[in-house]
């Protein structure tokens, strides 16, 4: 079988959570000290450590089939590739800051100013869809002092906590786009190795939606299992065992990470008792 080759990057923020990722699909990764290149010894991948901002190219090229990258570099970068899964990790925002004692919040306010940017690119297309002109001055790295060194009346660069903004007297005002990790492929991949990328993904997907989803169970009286059931947003419908006490049984199911608690707040107004929270290492549908 093809090995399916996947650009990660070297270093940085997605670094170990991309690995994280492989190793919970069962992928066996023996990473040796300053290693660029490993080849998992029980499936058909190889795996390049390479420069966060190379891997675009990388991809559109051919030169490597898949990648997990930030979406927020995909836009950036804008080549010819595609996001075959968001992975949920790795969040942030590419939004537009000010100096703290800016009071004003419209967009308006960078009409005519100067944007300090490591994504020129998607700054100038979100200006040009507003109908804002400003001048753009690309930088990399250190964005958030360019407003205290004169160079610039804001920046445009990636929030996450939005720590840091405020260390440097910045405040968020805009958001531009909203971006994750995700795993992208070459639209040069060729069939055979089309096949292992499914492979790939159908583990995936089962430790994403682990991830996401809770398997709950609690007591119920007999005469309530249809209000609850009615409650749960399960796959099919709930597991149902009659309990030793005459009238009650138990409910097995999965809850959403996002419902969670309203839904746990339902069931108990519902009349379940006893629940049971119980995390779920991979969930294969």
């Amino acid at each position: 079988m093809s090995k399916l080759k996947i650009a990660v990057q070297k270093s940085g923020r997605l670094h170990e959570d991309s690995l994280k990722l492989l190793k919970d699909c069962g992928i066996a990764i023996e990473n040796g000290e300053d290693k660029l290149k490993v080849s998992p010894s029980n499936f058909p991948l190889e795996i390049l450590y390479l420069r966060n901002s190379d891997i675009p190219q990388y991809l559109e090229d051919g030169v490597v089939d898949i990648a997990i990258i930030g979406e927020n570099l995909l836009v950036e970068k804008q080549k010819q590739v595609e996001i075959v899964e968001k992975l949920g990790f790795s969040k942030c925002k590419v939004s537009l800051a000010v100096p703290k004692e800016i009071e004003n919040n419209s967009l308006n306010y960078f009409q005519g100013k100067k944007i300090a940017t490591s994504y020129p690119n998607t700054l100038n297309t979100f200006l040009i869809e507003n109908n804002i002109s400003a001048e753009i001055h690309t930088i990399s790295g250190s964005v958030e002092i360019a407003p205290n060194i004169g160079l610039a009346d804001g920046i445009c660069d990636i929030v996450s906590s939005g720590s840091t903004l405020f260390k440097n007297g910045l405040r968020e005002t805009q958001v531009l786009l909203k971006s994750e990790a995700v795993l992208a492929k070459s639209v040069q991949l060729e069939v055979k190795k089309q096949r292992v990328l499914e492979k790939l993904l159908f583990r995936m997907r089962a430790v994403l939606r682990a991830k996401n989803t809770k398997y709950v169970l609690m007591n119920v009286p007999d005469a309530k299992i249809d209000e609850v059931s009615a409650i749960l947003p399960v796959l099919k419908s709930p597991t149902i065992l009659p309990l030793a006490k005459k009238g009650w049984s138990s409910l097995h199911s999965v809850i959403d990470e996002d419902e969670f608690w309203n839904v746990i707040d339902a069931l108990k107004l519902a009349g379940a008792e006893g629940i049971l929270i119980v995390p779920i290492d991979k969930m294969v549908l």
